[in-house]
């Protein structure tokens, strides 16, 4: 399932974007290289294509960092369920017992 947005944390998996032209785009955050604004706001992409948005690099900025703020907290959820990926409880650290060994 693919979940898109610029909403609600957590749910977001691509941002949504809108062209000078208003009409809606949905650009892959990981693929963006540059953000830049010259008076318009200019993305590039890894790939070397440009895009024109009607939002500020500084809103773009933002809905890139939402994007992966809700990546690394369902990442955290995920290890938190897996025995060997969770934090080790908190107990004391082993002594070697050297007479047992004998």
């Amino acid at each position: 399932m693919l979940a898109v947005g610029g909403g609600s944390a957590g749910k977001c998996r691509m941002i949504r974007l809108t062209r000078l032209n208003n009409s809606p785009l949905i650009v892959n955050s990981d693929l963006v290289k540059f953000v830049e604004q010259s008076p318009d706001t200019v993305i590039t992409l890894v790939n070397g294509e440009k895009i024109l948005v009607r939002e500020k690099a500084e809103e773009v900025l933002n809905r890139i960092v939402e994007f992966r703020r809700s990546v690394l907290q369902g990442a955290a959820l995920i290890t938190d369920h897996i025995p060997a990926m969770a934090a080790p409880p908190d107990r004391e650290p082993a002594t070697p017992n050297l007479e047992a060994e004998r």
